[in-house]
């Protein structure tokens, strides 16, 4: 079907949409961000086996116990497939046990020794799994050294998400009062008159799982203030605000049944982001625009890379990162070391914000996947059917020769023949 196939070229685009009052001038062509979080998954769970990126090591294989590392007695990664596995442990004690002092050689042992088989830590997907994820990463910006912000707990991510910081417990409890007074992304960006939106998948204000993932309704300021209420709103305004010309600068955007945490399936946040990055790319917003997606955490699974300790609560292991955007560097692994403060150093960068903690502060930005001295990229849409770009440059000089030299060869044998017969003639 059409459109299951990969489509680029140039759609019609409108204008941008007019600054609103009060928004201040960027300092990139970035003027719309959206920034998606799915959940649970590793980088390596993704993208270990994607061509180019620091990916599965050669003959790993994760031992049932540390204290026997027999050959015999361990799990090779292995593909998943259209397999979901159950949701796995991602508490910090498994963190700590997966880390294992950064020998990075725990992940099986971690749950056997609570009764658990542990195998499915060491599954993952590939490009026949994940066929419209790596796409884009063939045609935008994939970056694997992209690590969650804190060791464990979707809460205190999504927390370091929006204020740069841990929570005021420095874990999952929220506080009687709420989160009081600590500045979020969102508070700078209002303080400076910059719109911004926080959509969330079929959103419930009283649902369990949003106070998680959309830590503005901990605060009170936002869920006592009707302005500010609301600017949290369901992702199908995401699709109005496209068409009507009113996206916001800032956007974040979580979901529920399509989050991709085990063991719902992939291919429902495939199918969501897809949705929504072709309607970005026939928006007048792209040429002006990016798309940021990311995940919470690790959820349990395999990854090879032991992350730095920045502090007491971080890093965590690789998550995937993904970036679209007309500026974004095409086909580029970015090897840059970031987190979920990386986006809001991008963010308070690019609208000139002050920054919300230390880390965001010495946080390295997303800057590296763009390429600002570039005119804009036009619009690709971009399919679920995995097929590799067309060879270019000198790969491609290589196969016209090949196929310029299959052509003589042919000829040759035609040719040579019938002078052969006319000599003897």
């Amino acid at each position: 079907m059409i459109r299951h196939l990969l489509v680029a070229g140039l759609l019609v685009l409108g204008q941008p949409g007019m600054a609103v009052a009060g928004q201040q001038a960027t300092t990139t062509p970035i003027e719309h961000f959206v920034v998606m979080m799915q959940s649970n998954h590793s980088f390596d769970s993704y993208f270990g086996t994607y061509p180019g990126a620091d990916g599965i090591p050669a003959d790993v294989c994760m031992p049932h116990s540390t204290d026997n590392l027999s050959p015999d007695r361990c799990v090779k990664p292995f593909r998943l497939g259209d397999q979901s596995p159950s949701d796995l442990d991602h508490r910090p004690a498994t963190q700590r046990a997966q880390y294992n002092g950064g020998k990075m050689n725990g992940f099986v042992e971690a749950f056997r020794k609570n009764g658990r088989d542990g195998t499915n830590a060491m599954g993952h997907y590939d490009g026949a799994d994940l066929p419209y994820y790596w796409n884009i990463a063939d045609r935008f910006t994939l970056f694997d050294r992209f690590f969650s912000s804190a060791l464990a707990g979707s809460r205190l991510n999504h927390f370091y998400w929006v204020a740069g910081v841990p929570t005021p417990t420095g874990g999952e409890q929220v506080p009687p009062g709420g989160y009081g007074d600590i500045p979020t992304i969102f508070d700078r960006l209002q303080e400076r008159g910059v719109p911004w939106k926080f959509y969330v998948e079929h959103y419930d204000p009283k649902g369990a799982g949003e106070a998680t993932k959309v830590p503005l309704l901990n605060f009170k300021r936002f869920t006592g203030n009707p302005e500010l209420a609301s600017r949290i709103v369901d992702l199908g305004e995401y699709y109005r605000d496209l068409d009507a010309g009113t996206l916001p600068a800032l956007a974040y955007v979580v979901s529920s049944g399509s989050s991709e945490n085990p063991p719902s399936r992939i291919q429902a946040g495939q199918s969501l982001v897809q949705t929504m990055t072709s309607e970005l790319a026939r928006s007048r917003y792209w040429s002006n625009s990016a798309f940021l997606l990311t995940y919470d955490g690790w959820g349990g699974f395999y990854d090879h890379v032991a992350p730095p300790k920045v502090d007491e609560h971080g890093y965590g292991f690789r998550v995937p990162a993904l970036l679209m955007s007309a500026y974004a560097r095409r086909g580029h692994v970015d090897h840059t070391q970031a987190d979920y403060t990386s986006v809001l150093k991008f963010v308070e960068d690019n609208w000139k914000l002050a920054p919300l903690g230390s880390r965001d502060a010495a946080a390295a930005s997303l800057s590296s996947a763009f390429d600002f001295a570039a005119p804009p990229r036009p619009p690709e849409l971009v399919g679920t059917t995995r097929q590799a770009d067309a060879p270019t440059g000198r790969v491609r000089l290589v196969v016209y020769l090949a196929y310029a030299s299959a052509l003589l060869a042919a000829a040759a044998c035609v040719v040579v023949p019938i002078a052969v017969r006319r000599r003897k003639r």
